[in-house]
């Protein structure tokens, strides 16, 4: 190991150098991806262990973006779908763990919750509240999104039905509705309204599929799969992803 960590340092000196005036990405979007696994891999009691050690490695991850001058993040942190498909008790670790990582996020970086707020507990969208509340003064640097509560479907389907009212506030008729309608105007109403769609999707764990995440925004998102398991991504694993990114020739319909 010992051998190793003077390579990796070195090795990661020479990633940072290659990315030195690269075209990086505007916005980084992470489905960190195997937190339970690795618990039961390490013999560990619990799921929560896997969770609380995956909310560390996003504490450190947001750290290594921040460094290299990307200035959007999002992390996947609990999808609609995990709010009916995982256990009482996992569920009440996850809401807590939750709130405590952006607790400790806002300390540093701006966070904003994107995602719905039916179905998530009182004092997780108090932590989610204060967490945005605390950060609001935070205005450069890094922007941290928490998708939580979070699906793709209903993001647009709540996009929609926001268009919906806000042309009928204006005294609009229905019938004119769908001459407004563009690419343009319902990406306004999304959660992450009035920022860069993501140029580039990490995930962990080997798993490659969008798990309803981010649908309408990563249409032209470059995809980066890591064999990691979530609290083992390493901050070279990022660089590698970011090199990947920047020799990619990037293209638009095909």
């Amino acid at each position: 190991m010992r051998l190793r960590r003077p390579f990796y340092s070195l090795y990661q000196r020479r990633l940072r150098h290659n990315l030195e005036g690269a075209p990086l990405p505007r916005h980084v979007a992470m489905i960190l991806d195997g937190n339970r696994r690795w618990a039961r891999q390490a013999g560990l009691g619990s799921a929560a262990h896997g969770h609380r050690a995956g909310a560390d490695k996003l504490l450190e991850f947001a750290g290594w973006v921040d460094d290299v001058g990307i200035p959007h993040v999002t992390f996947y942190l609990l999808s609609t779908d995990n709010l009916t498909g995982r256990t009482g008790g996992e569920l009440t670790d996850l809401f807590d763990i939750i709130g405590a990582l952006a607790l400790d996020l806002s300390g540093r970086w701006r966070v904003q919750h994107v995602g719905t707020t039916e179905g998530l507990p009182e004092p997780l969208l108090g932590d989610l509240a204060e967490a945005e509340r605390r950060s609001a003064a935070h205005t450069g640097g890094l922007h941290i999104n928490l998708a939580v509560g979070y699906g793709g479907r209903t993001e647009i389907a709540h996009a929609m039905r926001s268009i919906v009212e806000a042309h009928q506030a204006h005294g609009g008729a229905l019938d004119d509705l769908a001459d407004s309608l563009t690419p343009q105007l319902i990406g306004e109403h999304l959660y992450t309204g009035g920022q860069p769609d993501p140029d580039l999707v990490i995930r962990t764990s080997g798993e490659q599929r969008l798990s309803d995440f981010m649908l309408w925004q990563s249409a032209h998102s470059e995809f980066y799969f890591v064999e990691a398991l979530g609290p083992d991504l390493r901050q070279v694993d990022l660089l590698r992803a970011l090199r990947s990114y920047v020799q990619r020739q990037r293209r638009y319909g095909t």
